[in-house]
């Protein structure tokens, strides 16, 4: 999240660039997410739910997760699946011949587009041409690449596994493999960093062959190691202005590469913003499968249990592997739908939202003025959306909105 603002530079407001066959905005439309939560090593400011990468978990989540397909597969049959993402945990080394079975699921239902973007998340110290070329064949036609960082020094501090040249050898690699679309992480806000390395990253990063480019500032999550060192590594973050700067460097070297901005953190080369995503940040329903994913599905957010034994023993004893549920009703429901939507930079249509979530509450239209008249927000001919300032300060919109 952006926290606080920096430098004057201009951000570009850019529209996503639409391409393929799918109407991102059908309300027939879905997404699917699976969890796979498997990984060599967990790294020190990682809060998800992973478990090493041994077979007989793989056997036991493979049997768990065809178990809760099986539960759904009957009301998702007449359903648009619109996007599939892999992720993790490190979804790449779950291998070729399980992905595809997967898939051969989803394939089974009525309509599924050829254009259908299948997303997987691999690590750079795991990507090899062989492998690559079998996922290609099997479906997969979008990489997401935990890079994190072209600085070997902050790579360590992350605890990651690879260095800078492995990153760039396995994006190369990607692409030879034939998957065109690649998207890479970045983190900033990390402890020691400082502008000048973070512009080397950046300055590499966009001459490299991807087409997205994700960025995420360090959080100290709860139960994870930097959340228990987070008093010691304190001082070595960059400060709020530091930060601040970080993300408009950003913002302008991506421009000068010729990506588009078309959410907070999210840049694309032309027609290739994540539709995964994009689904997301416009309240498509979506269905995740595999123990902690989460759902939003008919008005309601769900996850499964964290637990790959608790998830297999509930879907064979034929329970819902679900272990938390919140529905939002009403205005809250519109409000934080609202909130999300704005992320994204060319904003919201007012009347086509409320044409599918109903009209806005009078309070909502005043934060909405108030949030204008701060100059955080604009609204011109019914479409709201953020300003330059906005974009930096998204936290207190947000919080306002909802």
């Amino acid at each position: 999240m952006i926290k606080t603002a920096g430098s004057g530079a201009a951000i570009s407001l850019t529209p996503m660039q639409m391409s393929g066959d799918i109407n991102l905005s059908d309300p027939n439309l879905i997404s699917l997410y699976f969890h796979v939560p498997f990984c060599k090593k967990k790294c020190d400011y990682c809060h998800f739910y992973v478990i090493p990468d041994k077979e007989p978990f793989k056997v036991d989540f493979m049997e768990g997760l065809k178990l809760e397909w099986d539960r759904w597969k009957d009301e998702l049959f007449d359903k648009k699946v619109g996007s599939i993402y892999f992720g993790g945990g490190t979804p790449s080394l779950l291998g070729p011949k399980k992905i595809s079975e997967i898939l051969s699921w989803v394939r089974s239902l009525e309509w599924m587009s050829e254009e259908i973007e299948i997303t997987l998340e691999a690590n750079p110290e795991d990507i090899n041409f062989d492998l690559m070329k079998q996922y290609a064949s099997v479906g997969i036609n979008r990489l997401s690449i935990g890079v994190q960082s072209l600085d070997d020094s902050l790579l360590s501090t992350l605890s990651r596994q690879h260095n800078a040249k492995r990153s760039i050898d396995a994006i190369n690699c990607v692409r030879d493999a034939g998957i065109e679309n690649i998207s890479i992480d970045l983190m900033y806000d990390i402890p020691h960093q400082t502008l000048e390395g973070w512009e080397k990253t950046l300055d590499v990063a966009i001459k490299l062959p991807v087409t997205h480019l994700s960025l995420y500032n360090l959080v100290f999550e709860k139960h994870t190691v930097f959340y228990k060192q987070r008093s010691a590594l304190q001082s070595f973050l960059p400060s709020e202005t530091e930060s601040a700067k970080m993300y408009m460097m950003a913002v302008e070297k991506c421009q000068e590469g010729d990506f588009l901005q078309y959410e907070i953190s999210a840049f694309e080369k032309p027609g290739f913003f994540s539709q995964h995503n994009v689904g997301y940040w416009k309240g498509r329903p979506f269905l995740g499968f595999g123990p902690s994913a989460f759902s939003y599905w008919k008005g309601k957010r769900f996850r499964n249990v964290a637990n790959l034994n608790r998830y297999l023993r509930k879907l064979r004893d034929g329970e819902s592997p679900v272990d938390y549920e919140e529905e939002l009703i009403g205005e809250n429901k519109q409000r934080e739908l609202l909130a999300i939507n704005l992320r994204v930079i060319e904003g919201v249509d007012l009347k086509e939202f409320q044409s599918r979530h109903g009209e806005l509450d009078p309070e909502t239209h005043h934060v909405l003025q108030s949030l204008t008249s701060q100059g955080l927000l604009e609204i011109k001919d019914q479409r709201v959306k953020l300003t330059q300032q906005g974009i930096l300060f998204y936290d207190t919109v947000a919080s306002e909105v909802i």
